[in-house]
């Protein structure tokens, strides 16, 4: 077996029975009893009984808004989303005729301020210089060990910048900012060449590395680079364009840019910061939605026999609430959000691109569709919760759908969102080094048992270890195995101990 591979325990045998063994230990110790977050209060989540976020910080960098505050009370409305106090309605207004918009956006976000053509002139130049990386780099870093898990590729790589860093450790607001923007200009390289060396080892696929050209803005190199022949139209490159845009800054509190501020606070460098970040978006919950959300509308697809039919449609979507079909879950994805609640800014900006981008793709049949399901399932999960709060799309709705309309692969949906969010992670950064002045250490309640220590030689094994531990011995002196037909209850004083017991309590 190849050193860099890792065990198989589906082909190891009795190793594989002491890892179950292990992991129904594993399941027997760590169950909490959930009437105890009640009892003391915990805001599970770091949110209220109502679902809304606990204060735990200040930001400028952007503001999130679902309601307005009317005599005292919140009543629903549409949702507002502002990048350092400009309206995203208005920004993305403001882009007609430049084709640098995501750009105009990552310096309004780190500086806090509109930029001039100058600025973006010396913006745009600092950005290109950065925008590569060395062959060496690519050959020794981004082709080894490739996967489809184009994130876990993401992180690594970012760590291995950390050695081609002449002050990594420098966690000044001067070198942060030079170490954010290096990052933000090389995340698109680093995920799509990632994607390529997967598909060329794993797949057997024909391997091209394009490099991006200068003169180009961020969405349409990651265009020029991920297709084969890298051609794309006006549309596609404007449509990812505004893309990004929706997806580069959502407020301090999400998953992702909490981890920033955490990882920060502990005085850590940039990027060990990054990675953090990127494991935290990963994650299903965070950013993996908008897969979920093309996945659930492929299964809706094949199972509905007339996309039009408004009663089909319905009829498929209950089963879907009720853990009938597709993945059990009993959620429609794309729908629904923390802080939102007539409608997600994002997401009513990106549905009009979509619809542009469906029409020069000849699928409106599949647009139309999207329409219908969102306009049926906010009711139907209102019904089906007794919900009293809106249920609105979020950006995740249409994005997948985008994506693919894009060209884009399903492996790279995740990553094209950690470019689009790793310049709001660079502002927040940035914004907790200059104000921080505390580590972040919430507290955490025991609620455990106290017990007394108990010497090694005077435990007992649990029972099934002492037919693993034979099972072992026989492997060792090459002795065919053979299944014990019986497991001892008591073991003799000078047995050899379970490898990993359980808690005397």
């Amino acid at each position: 077996m190849a050193d860099h591979e890792m065990l198989n325990l589906d082909e190891m045998g009795t190793l594989k029975d002491s890892m179950e063994l292990l992991g129904e230990e594993l399941m027997n110790g760590h169950r909490i009893n959930p009437n105890l977050y009640v009892e003391y209060d915990v805001k599970r989540g770091l949110r209220d009984s109502a679902g809304k976020g606990v204060l735990t910080g200040l930001t400028e960098i952007s503001d999130v808004t679902g309601y307005d505050l009317i005599n005292g009370r919140k009543i629903p409305a549409h949702g507002r989303l502002y990048y350092q106090g400009y309206n995203v309605n208005d920004i993305v207004d403001g882009l007609k005729g430049r084709k640098f918009g995501f750009e105009e956006t990552i310096y309004l976000l780190l500086f806090g301020r509109l930029p001039s053509d100058k600025d973006m002139e010396v913006f745009k130049n600092i950005m290109a210089n950065f925008e590569t990386l060395s062959g060496r780099f690519v050959r020794d870093v981004v082709m080894k060990a490739s996967n489809g898990d184009i994130m876990n590729a993401m992180q690594r790589c970012i760590l291995t910048l950390y050695t081609y860093d002449s002050k990594p450790e420098d966690n000044s607001a001067e070198n942060v900012l030079r170490q954010s923007i290096e990052m933000i200009a090389k995340l698109p390289l680093i995920a799509v060449y990632s994607y390529h060396s997967y598909r060329h080892f794993r797949k057997d696929e024909t391997l091209f590395i394009r490099n991006p050209q200068k003169d180009l803005s961020l969405a349409e190199n990651i265009l020029l680079m991920l297709r084969p022949d890298g051609k794309y139209t006006e549309l596609e490159a404007k449509v990812l364009d505004i893309a990004l845009i929706l997806h580069a800054e959502h407020g301090g509190g999400n998953n992702s840019t909490f981890t920033t501020h955490v990882v920060t606070s502990s005085g850590t460098d940039t990027y060990s910061s990054v990675a953090a970040s990127i494991g935290s978006l990963k994650g299903p919950r965070h950013g993996g939605a908008n897969l979920k959300v093309q996945n659930m509308f492929e299964d809706i697809k094949a199972n509905v026999k007339d996309w039009t039919d408004e009663k089909e449609v319905e009829s498929y979507l209950r089963k879907i609430l009720n853990k009938e079909v597709f993945d059990h879950s009993g959620l429609i994805y794309g729908m629904g959000h923390a802080v939102y609640t007539l409608s997600d800014p994002r997401e009513v900006i990106l549905k009009r691109f979509a619809k542009d981008l469906a029409m020069e793709k000849g699928m409106m049949k599949e647009f139309a569709l999207y329409e219908l399901v969102e306009r049926l399932a906010g009711r139907l999960v209102m019904e089906q919760r007794r919900l009293f709060k809106n249920v609105c799309a979020n950006v995740d709705f249409y994005s997948g759908f985008v994506y693919t309309m894009l060209g884009i692969p399903k492996e790279l949906f995740t990553p094209i969102f950690a470019i689009a969010r790793i310049p709001g992670w660079s502002a927040h950064r940035l914004e907790e080094i200059l104000n921080a002045s505390k580590i972040i250490r919430p507290a955490y309640k025991y609620v455990g048992h106290h017990a007394s220590f108990v010497p090694f030689d005077e435990r007992a094994p649990e029972e099934g270890c002492e037919e693993v531990l034979r099972e072992l011995e026989k492997e060792e002196a090459g002795q065919p195995e053979e299944k014990a037909e019986t497991i001892e209850k008591e073991a003799p004083q000078d047995s050899k101990k379970c490898p990993e017991e359980k808690k005397n309590k």
